[in-house]
C-alpha cells in the first residue's frame, strides 16, 4: 500500500521527521526530505535512505517560512515523482518567554513555521489527491494542541490552529479518500531536548536525573519520554488502509499528559 508511492516530511534532516522519513522509505515509498543543517550530514542521511532502504530520496531546501517556496517544494516533488501522496507537516520551532516579553519576530516565526506551513503545504498538495482520491495528511502537532503551558504562548496558539487546521481539512477531504489526522506528542527523546539538559541543570542547580524527571517529565505520568521510532511508527499506521476511516482526529501519544 505504501510501496512506490511518495512521502514528502517538512522539518526531516533529524529527529521526528527524520524518523518518520526513514519509516516510509522502510515501507518502501520514495521520499522527500526537508529542512536546514549541515549539507555533508544532511546528504549522508539522504544517500544513506536510498542505499538502506532502495527507494529514491529527494533533499528540498525549502524554508518552511515562506509559502512560496513550500509551494514549489510539493510541485518538485509532484514533478520528480509522479504524486505526492503522503504529506506530513512535522517542522516546527519554539521559543520560551513571558508574553509580555515575548518578540514580536519570534511569535511571526513560530506561527509561520509551525501553522503557515501546514496551510501551504496542504493547499499545494491536496488537488493532486483529490484528482487520484487517495491521499494521507499527517500533521505533527503537540500535547500543546490540547492543553497549554506558560511562557510558550506561539507554540501553544499555533498547535491548537494546527488542530482546527486537521479538523477543517478532514472534512473537505473526506469524500476523496483522503484521511488527514493530528499526531500529539508529549515529549520526545530527540538531540534537541538532549542538549537543554546541561542548560536546565545549569540554570536551576539540579542534576541531571532531576531535570529529566521533575522539569522535563514532570508532565507525564509514565515518567518516559517518547520515541521517534514510536512517532514514526504512529504515522506510519495513519498511512494504512487499516486507518481509512479515521480522519478529523487529534491522536495522543503523551505517555498520559493530557489524561490529567
Amino acid at each position: 500500500m505504501i510501496q512506490g508511492k511518495t512521502a514528502v516530511v517538512t522539518g526531516s534532516t533529524s529527529g521526528i521527521g527524520l524518523a518518520i522519513a526513514r519509516a516510509y522509505a522502510k515501507a518502501g515509498a520514495n521520499v522527500v526530505i526537508n529542512g536546514f543543517g549541515d549539507a555533508a550530514a544532511i546528504e549522508t542521511e539522504r544517500s544513506g535512505i536510498e542505499a538502506e532502504f532502495g527507494v529514491k530520496a529527494h533533499y528540498s531546501g525549502a524554508d518552511m517560512s515562506k509559502g512560496a517556496e513550500i509551494t514549489a517544494m510539493i510541485k518538485e516533488a509532484e514533478e520528480t515523482f509522479g504524486s505526492v501522496d503522503f504529506l506530513v507537516n512535522n517542522a516546527g520551532i519554539q521559543f520560551v518567554s513571558p508574553i509580555e516579553d515575548f518578540p514580536p519576530e519570534k511569535w511571526e516565526a513560530i506561527i509561520a513555521i509551525n501553522l503557515s506551513s501546514a496551510f501551504y503545504a496542504i493547499h499545494a498538495a491536496l488537488p493532486g489527491m483529490k484528482a487520484r482520491k487517495w491521499g494521507r495528511i499527517i500533521n505533527t502537532a503537540s500535547a500543546h494542541a490540547l492543553v497549554a503551558s506558560p511562557f510558550k504562548s506561539a507554540y501553544v496558539a499555533a498547535k491548537h490552529g494546527i488542530a482546527g487546521l486537521t479538523k477543517t481539512v478532514a472534512l473537505e477531504a473526506a469524500t476523496f479518500g483522503i484521511t488527514v489526522n493530528a499526531i500529539c506528542p508529549g515529549y520526545v527523546w530527540t538531540p534537541l531536548v538532549e542538549k537543554q539538559i546541561p542548560d536546565t541543570m545549569a540554570a536551576r542547580g539540579l542534576t541531571k536525573e532531576q531535570v529529566i524527571n521533575d522539569v522535563l517529565l514532570h508532565a507525564q505520568p509514565t515518567k518516559q519520554f517518547v520515541t521517534v521510532d514510536e512517532v514514526a511508527a504512529y504515522a506510519l499506521f495513519l498511512s494504512s488502509d487499516d486507518a481509512r476511516n479515521i480522519t478529523g482526529a487529534i491522536l495522543t501519544i503523551d505517555g498520559g499528559w493530557t489524561a490529567e
